[in-house]
């Protein structure tokens, strides 16, 4: 990622209360959160205990005043998170949220009571109160993020979770509004599924930075081979992967200053993440893959994507930002015998080392090197993906129905053999068919990223909630319907 969503989120902490309820709770669930958010490693804004009365706003001054604190702020405040540990005063918060204007992802936290202290003094009535905030958000047009239960014990570990998938959901919401991707080279002329709408990109914020493969090329040719940065690469190389005895190492100082020319441009025009030209002008010109170079980028997690697919490299991205792994994009390319929710996930050689679970084989491209020459096509990144679990999505603009669009869903990688060269991922789904099904009505590309772990509630929340593109997310319970013409999208 670009150094400017390397840095850690930092989140508004507010604790709302209503002023004849027990402060006490108010007091508590401060430090509650606070030290969640230190295990997690979250910055946190919040104005020392003694600015209000128990540390808590519930009142209109308040408000003022914590607006103003969160205003100066603006620029770090990733998000927002709204405690109430009793019924809290719903004007107050609003008119905080209204007058910070900080326009970022919004948590809602209401505490529970406890059965034996509801008498006038103990009772929280938080319950209730959460709906009187909640309709003044939809009052003032403003979304949030729930938590797993309408109310929780916010020292428990279903909060924490809470906390943390809110923590991800900042980190997607943060990076895609706000992303630069690089587009190297032409779409690559035989796919045109690869088409996509920068200007449906930068109604959302996503920005283009287009370059010709030329200047990439001129750039590598120019570097020295005994350049300090070459060699500096070429180790890095070396660590990344085994390179089979009958590699000659002229092909592997090619691939070298290859990946040194991208990364210069990559951080020359601060991209978070890319989309390359992979073939064949690369390999006619220049005489190398840049799968390897994409991998180790995506290792970095600043993710590339093959065959310039800009949407592809934003879908990995997304999964990067959520997961904070490496992710890949890979095809969904064959079935598995006749297994429904079964098929194999195949990419010629991208696959960053740490996503493939093992240390890969570094040589020449297969299917690509029996055309244009094993010896113009080294730098293939080879493994098969190990097992465990997995979140797929992709985002793909439509100019149809002049939207950006997506699904999202988890499955797993099996360990099941596949003798396929390249990249391999035997991949299981729960109810398989009707999602591709689904993938093949609307459109979508035969690309779709990965990541390992399970974060589709994450993605799912960042791109309904916050960025407002519809988006399918796939389970094992029902059918997704034909069309994006549904709300059952925002599901």
């Amino acid at each position: 990622m670009s150094k400017r969503n390397l840095r850690p989120i930092k989140l508004g902490l507010v604790i709302g209360s209503r002023e004849f309820f027990s402060g006490a709770p108010a007091l508590e669930t401060r430090k509650a959160v606070i030290a969640h958010l230190e295990k997690l490693n979250v910055a946190f804004a919040v104005l020392p205990v003694e600015a209000t009365k128990n540390g808590a706003v519930q009142s209109r001054d308040d408000a003022r005043r914590y607006a103003a604190f969160l205003r100066e702020q603006r620029d770090a405040i990733d998000g927002l998170v709204i405690c109430l540990p009793n019924f809290g005063d719903e004007i107050a918060i609003s008119e905080l949220v209204n007058e910070a204007r900080l326009n970022v992802p919004i948590l809602l936290q209401a505490s529970n009571d406890e059965i034996d202290k509801v008498d006038v003094k103990s009772r929280r009535d938080a319950f209730c109160g959460k709906f009187s905030v909640a309709n003044n958000f939809y009052q003032y047009g403003v979304p949030f993020t729930d938590t797993t239960s309408h109310t929780n014990d916010v020292g428990g570990a279903e909060f924490a979770a809470d906390l943390d998938r809110f923590v991800r959901i900042c980190r997607v919401v943060r990076g895609l509004k706000h992303a630069r991707i690089g587009s190297i080279g032409a779409r690559t002329g035989a796919f045109q599924t690869m088409r996509f709408s920068e200007k449906l990109l930068q109604a959302s914020g996503l920005t283009v930075v287009t370059v010709d493969l030329s200047e990439i090329i001129f750039a590598a040719n120019a570097v020295a081979d005994d350049a300090p940065e070459v060699k500096a690469v070429l180790g890095e190389i070396a660590a990344y992967g085994r390179i089979p005895a009958h590699i000659k190492p002229d092909k592997i100082l090619r691939q070298a200053k290859w990946t040194l020319a991208v990364d210069r441009w990559i951080e020359e025009n601060e991209c978070d993440a890319s989309a390359i030209q992979c073939w064949r002008s690369l390999q006619d010109n220049f005489g190398c893959a840049t799968c390897l170079t994409m991998s180790m980028m995506g290792e970095k997690l600043t993710p590339s994507a093959c065959e310039v697919d800009v949407m592809g490299a934003i879908s990995m991205y997304a999964l990067a930002l959520a997961a904070e792994q490496p992710s890949a994009i890979l095809d969904w390319n064959n079935n598995y015998g006749l297994e429904p929710d079964k098929c194999v996930c195949t990419h010629c050689g991208n696959y960053p080392k740490s996503f493939i679970g093992a240390e890969p084989e570094i040589s020449e491209l297969d299917v690509l090197g029996s055309v244009l020459g094993k010896e113009n096509c080294f730098g293939a990144v080879k493994g098969k993906v190990q097992p465990g679990p997995m979140t797929f999505f992709r985002a793909s603009t439509d100019d149809r129905l002049g939207t950006i669009k997506a699904y999202v869903g988890e499955g797993a990688f099996t360990d099941d053999p596949f003798g396929m060269d390249g990249g391999i991922a035997v991949t299981q789904v729960a109810r398989l068919r009707p999602l591709l099904g689904f993938i093949a009505r609307n459109g979508f590309e035969h690309h779709v990223a990965m990541v390992r772990g399970a974060h589709a509630d994450a993605v799912h929340e960042a791109i309904t909630r916050y960025l407002n593109w519809p988006i399918y997310r796939h389970d094992a319970d029902g059918s997704p319907p034909d069309t994006f013409g549904s709300s059952v999208f925002r599901k």
